[in-house]
């Protein structure tokens, strides 16, 4: 059994940890209930671009016509995917369920024989990109807490732009989609080319506007701007996830340092009852020595 000293020592220093992770909760809290507000304030625009989106598809012939975002290549054999993940750890199993999401995906897409490129946004997705030898197209980091549509364009615009090139023939988004503070999954989106939206998806019914220019001037226009707010959408949605799911975690990490405090206590009292046994036994026996003596 360690001395008394010892587990002194380690009371203390767990304390230390406990305190440094309760910090660390407050702190994911107050920075998720901001995230959880872009989300929600983004979400009206996103869904009006959907109804639009679905509107401009329904009016428009050819949609699908061959230069747009909604042309389907007949047979595909390059892809892009776009993972999304945080620039921090210290968020439960947040990021590797994303990276496994994404390399299973990559492995799939192999197995078929078509090339896959990545895009990242996130110090983590970086770095497993890089040490897994898969093919890097771009990357985004240090995008903060409340980033702006405008920070994210670098990686958007590219995949855009290479699409339309037509080196790649689908283009995905890996991301942790926010569900409640308990609950984040990784989601798989396919991008490009753009399925127009379905009327189940939309959030209202038929919008009848007269459009000018032409829609499908306003279509072609609309496209780039449709996919980079699904993009914008993808990263505010991993953000929440990331606090809430910081939060959980430093929570756990809370009340598994005061349980440890209380079992290590417990060993403390324990070995200090030794000690005392054992010092009075020996003083009893001196004792009883000195009498016989």
């Amino acid at each position: 059994m360690a001395s008394s000293r010892e587990i002194k020592r380690r009371i203390r220093s767990v304390k230390n940890v406990a305190q440094i992770t309760r910090a660390m909760e407050m702190v994911s809290a107050s920075k998720m209930r901001r995230a959880q507000r872009n989300v929600l304030a983004t979400r009206p625009y996103a869904d009006r671009m959907r109804d639009l989106m679905a509107e401009l598809t329904a009016r428009t012939i050819g949609a699908a016509r061959k230069g747009t975002l909604l042309e389907k290549r007949g047979t595909v054999t390059n892809v892009a995917l776009i993972i999304v993940t945080p620039d921090r750890g210290l968020c439960g199993s947040l990021v590797s369920n994303i990276l496994r999401r994404a390399s299973r995906f990559i492995l799939e897409q192999r197995k078929q024989n078509r090339g896959v490129d990545v895009f990242v946004y996130g110090k983590k997705g970086r770095d497993f990109i890089v040490r897994s030898g898969y093919p890097l197209a771009g990357e985004t980091t240090k995008l903060g807490d409340a980033p702006k549509i405008e920070e994210t364009l670098g990686v958007a615009i590219s995949a855009i732009s290479r699409f339309q090139s037509g080196d790649y023939d689908e283009i995905y988004i890996i991301y942790s989609e926010f569900v409640n503070t308990l609950v984040q999954r990784p989601a798989l989106k396919q991008l490009l080319p753009v399925e127009a939206p379905s009327a189940e998806q939309t959030s209202g019914g038929r919008l009848d506007y007269t459009y000018e220019p032409s829609q499908e001037e306003l279509l072609d226009a609309i496209l780039p701007r449709y996919v980079e707010t699904q993009i914008y959408q993808a990263i505010l949605e991993s953000i929440a996830s990331e606090h809430s799911a910081r939060m959980v975690a430093m929570r756990n990490a809370t009340d598994n340092a005061k349980d440890l405090v209380r079992d290590l206590t417990l060993t403390f009292n324990k070995a200090r009852q030794t000690a005392i046994t054992k010092e009075v036994s020996e003083i009893s026996s001196g004792a009883a020595a000195l009498a016989e003596s």
